[in-house]
């Protein structure tokens, strides 16, 4: 069980993103020869077979044009694994965060209301891995300025998935 709810890309973004991406690149669907890589629209892992696309996504931007908030320099983008075809979304019986494995680092960087960065930290993922992530959104939430936090790969600085204000 989490505190908080992990968010995949929203499905209209990913209908979107299946064509062209945040980049202006048209999507490029491959078949996975092997499983592991991480997919946002579902927030579990690629099965060997699977079709899917790494995309360029820009979250930020995204949320900024649905609530009217100006990130500025702070749009970012970059890239994610998505399935190429349309999927069910996260599994509701999935426990824990996805992509969670002791020992990973992720950084944990908060936005407030207006799209600009108000702090972050970097989290080792313990061993406990929801109380690590609960910790660290407990954390970012104390600060009444946190709109939402985004979690990121320190290895590749890919998005992974956003948490709101509870």
């Amino acid at each position: 069980m989490t505190g908080y709810q992990p968010r995949p890309i929203d499905p209209a973004a990913l209908t979107e993103l299946r064509t062209t991406d945040d980049a202006g690149r048209p999507c490029r669907p491959f078949t996975a020869d092997k499983g592991g890589h991480p997919l946002r629209c579902c927030l579990r892992d690629s099965e060997p077979g699977e079709r899917i696309a790494l995309v360029s996504y820009a979250p930020l931007r995204r949320w900024a044009a649905a609530t009217g908030a100006s990130p500025g320099a702070y749009d970012e983008q970059g890239p994610v694994f998505l399935h190429a075809e349309a999927c069910a979304g996260p599994d509701p019986e999935r426990e824990g965060y996805p992509f969670s494995r002791p020992g990973a680092l992720r950084t944990v960087r908060r936005y407030d209301a207006h799209g600009l960065i108000v702090g972050g930290r970097l989290l080792e993922i313990p061993a406990e891995e929801a109380k690590g992530f609960d910790a660290a959104f407990d954390e970012a939430f104390a600060d009444p300025e946190v709109a939402l936090v985004h979690v990121r790969a320190v290895e590749y600085g890919c998005f992974h998935f956003e948490v709101r204000r509870p």
